[in-house]
C-alpha cells in the first residue's frame, strides 16, 4: 500500500498535502481562538467587571493590590498576546488575502510591528541585570526572539519588494515563531496526557530536563517544519509530498489532544463570564 502511494501521480500527492495542511490549520487556529478567548475572558473581562483578583487564578501576584503600573504594563501585554494570537493565523488565510486585502495589510503592519517590539523586549529583558531564571532560559528566550526578528525583517522586506510568494513563505515562519508560548503548552499537555503525569520534571518548581528541551524544540522544530512543507510542495515527485503528509498528520493529531488537554484542563475551567 505505502509503495503504491509513493508511486502515486503528483496530483494526487498534491490533493493530500493540501488536505493535511488545511486539517493542521484549522487545529492551528481554534486553538489560537480559545486561547485568545481565554485571555479575554480570564484578563481583561475580569478587569472590566473589577474583579482584577482573579487574575491570579493562573498565575500568583500578576495581580499586584495597589501597584497600578504594574498592573497596567501586564494588562497591555496580556492584551497584545490576544492580538497576536488573532491577527497571526488570519495573516496565512489565502481568502483574506483574496477578498480583504487592505484588512491584510493593515493588521499584517501591526503584526510586523508587535515581532519587532517582542523580538527586541524579549533580548533586552532576558540579559538585563537581576532577569528571571538562569543563563540556559536567557539563551533559549534570545533564541526565540533572534527567530522572531529574522522572520519579521524577510516578511516586510518581500513584501515591500512585492515578491509574494517569498513574502508568504517568510509569513509562515514567523507565525509559528511568534506562536512557541501557545506551542509550548499545547505539546506539555500532550505530554502530560502520553504519560499520565509530569514526567521528566519536577511540577512544583517547574524545572526539568524535559522543560528546557521543550522550550527550545517549539521555536526550531517549527521552522524545520515549515522549510520542510515548502520543499515537499516544489519537489518534482510525489514521494516527499506523501512523506510530509504523513508527518504533517502526526504533528496534528498531536497539536489536537494536547490543544483538547489544554482547554479541559488549564483554559475553559477559567474562561468564566
Amino acid at each position: 500500500m505505502l509503495t503504491y502511494l509513493l508511486k502515486a501521480p503528483q496530483a494526487v500527492a498534491a490533493k493530500i498535502l493540501q488536505w493535511a495542511v488545511r486539517s493542521w490549520f484549522a487545529v492551528f487556529f481554534a486553538g489560537q481562538l480559545i486561547f485568545a478567548s481565554y485571555i479575554i475572558l480570564l484578563y481583561w473581562w475580569s478587569a472590566a467587571l473589577g474583579r482584577l483578583e482573579r487574575w491570579n487564578a493562573a498565575t500568583p501576584h500578576l495581580y499586584v493590590k495597589g501597584a497600578p503600573l504594574h498592573n497596567s504594563v501586564f494588562a497591555l501585554h496580556i492584551g497584545i498576546a490576544a492580538l497576536i494570537s488573532l491577527l497571526g493565523p488570519l495573516q496565512l488565510l489565502p481568502a483574506i488575502r483574496r477578498y480583504a486585502p487592505r484588512f491584510h495589510r493593515v493588521s499584517g503592519r501591526f503584526y510586523i510591528f508587535f515581532a519587532f517590539a517582542i523580538g527586541i523586549d524579549g533580548i533586552l529583558l532576558a540579559w538585563r541585570k537581576g532577569a528571571v531564571g538562569g543563563t540556559t532560559d536567557h539563551f533559549i528566550i534570545s533564541i526565540n526572539a533572534v527567530i522572531i526578528l529574522v522572520c519579521a525583517y524577510y516578511t516586510i522586506r518581500y513584501a515591500i519588494k512585492r515578491q509574494l510568494a517569498i513574502h508568504n513563505r517568510w509569513a509562515v515562519h514567523l507565525v509559528l515563531a511568534m506562536s512557541g508560548v501557545w506551542l509550548f503548552r499545547v505539546f506539555l499537555m500532550l505530554w502530560l496526557v502520553i504519560n499520565q503525569g509530569p514526567v521528566g520534571f519536577d511540577p512544583d518548581t517547574f524545572t526539568g530536563p524535559f522543560l528546557t528541551t521543550l522550550a527550545i524544540a517549539v521555536y526550531i522544530f517549527p521552522q524545520v517544519i515549515v522549510w520542510w512543507y515548502f520543499q515537499a510542495k516544489e519537489a518534482g515527485t510525489a514521494w516527499p509530498k506523501w512523506m510530509f503528509s504523513i508527518a504533517l498528520l502526526c504533528i496534528t493529531l498531536g497539536m489536537l489532544v494536547g490543544v483538547f488537554a489544554a482547554t479541559m484542563g488549564m483554559w475553559l475551567p477559567r474562561m468564566k463570564w
